[in-house]
């Protein structure tokens, strides 16, 4: 790497004072889901990005939970929609009923309405109620019947979903994946952390006694700060190397679109947040990138037998310089 750390650095820049209250928020969080600190700094990144989580895991790993635990630490209203095979859209976004009062129609909002939705086994449901997500994932707004209603903020959606290769699941689009600014696998903990789980309290009741470590107002600060974080032109340049190497690279089917590339950097951004940096660095868009390319990626025939793993890592070879 040939590039000297001045030539990455932001001009004279007040440095962003919120890697404290962040650190503070992981390592609450690290008491509930344990030897998974590195998972947890990338949901957290994604929802301070202000991008949506999809966890594709096996059952039992503690998705669920740490969708509990976000809303908990950061003092969310928090909803839970068990996606079905008859599920049908209006169970998710709400529905118009007629009140004889008034003569007229009044909409009742639907359980997407709350600050962090828990879409969970999304892949169980149909594409039309998967697509009723859709327009409130990315346009922060849901439209029933000519009208339309804004929803809360901060908005974040994580969505759960099982194996393809599991009975009853309905593959998600390419069009809806590429509404998640991630996508994580939590895994089976290590040995050491497995044994502290099988001895230690229930993790429901330790979620109970976790106390928020931040207002929802210091959240939406954080959230505003990540476009303030400084970006230099080398790193731009290094971003787009990237991109240009996804779509001409006999790796991909197909490459990475100018969507996925400014989620990538948003992402890179919330990430140098977190090291309460103002600045960004070439290990914040390494660091970021498997998550954020994962699901956008689809192998070339010849590499069709490799895991997800293996396919973004020829990203990580793409030069600085």
């Amino acid at each position: 790497m040939s590039q000297t750390a001045s030539n990455l650095l932001p001009p004279q820049k007040k440095t962003i004072n919120s890697g404290t209250l962040l650190q503070h928020t992981l390592n609450t969080m690290s008491q509930v889901i344990l030897g998974k600190e590195h998972t947890l700094r990338l949901a957290l990144a994604c929802l301070i990005a202000r991008g949506h989580l999809l966890i594709e895991d096996q059952p039992g790993v503690g998705k669920t939970t740490l969708s509990h635990l976000l809303a908990r630490v950061l003092n969310l209203d928090f909803q839970r929609i068990q996606f079905t095979s008859d599920m049908l859209p209006a169970d998710i976004l709400g529905v118009s009923v007629y009140d004889q009062n008034s003569a007229s129609f009044k909409f009742h909002p639907g359980p997407v309405f709350s600050q962090l939705v828990l879409a969970d086994e999304v892949n169980r449901a149909t594409p039309k109620a998967q697509s009723a997500l859709l327009e409130a994932m990315e346009e922060y707004q849901v439209t029933t019947e000519g009208e339309t209603h804004p929803l809360p903020s901060p908005f974040f959606v994580i969505a759960t979903q099982n194996p393809s290769n599991q009975i009853g699941t309905f593959a998600l689009p390419e069009s809806q994946l590429d509404r998640f600014l991630m996508r994580l696998e939590i895994g089976y903990p290590d040995q050491a952390h497995e044994k502290e789980l099988l001895k230690g309290r229930d993790r429901r009741e330790i979620l109970q006694d976790i106390e928020a470590t931040m207002t929802t107002e210091q959240l939406l600060t954080i959230q505003a700060s990540v476009a303030q974080v400084h970006v230099s032109d080398s790193l731009i340049d290094y971003l787009q190397k990237i991109l240009n190497f996804s779509r001409h690279s006999p790796c991909y089917r197909n490459g990475l679109s100018p969507r996925a590339g400014i989620a990538m950097l948003r992402c890179a951004q919330a990430w140098a947040i977190l090291d309460n940096r103002d600045h960004l660095l070439p290990e914040d868009i390494q660091a970021i990138l498997p998550a954020t390319t994962n699901h956008r990626l689809q192998p070339s025939a010849e590499l069709s037998a490799q895991d997800n793993d293996e396919i973004v890592s020829h990203l990580l070879t793409v030069p600085l310089d």
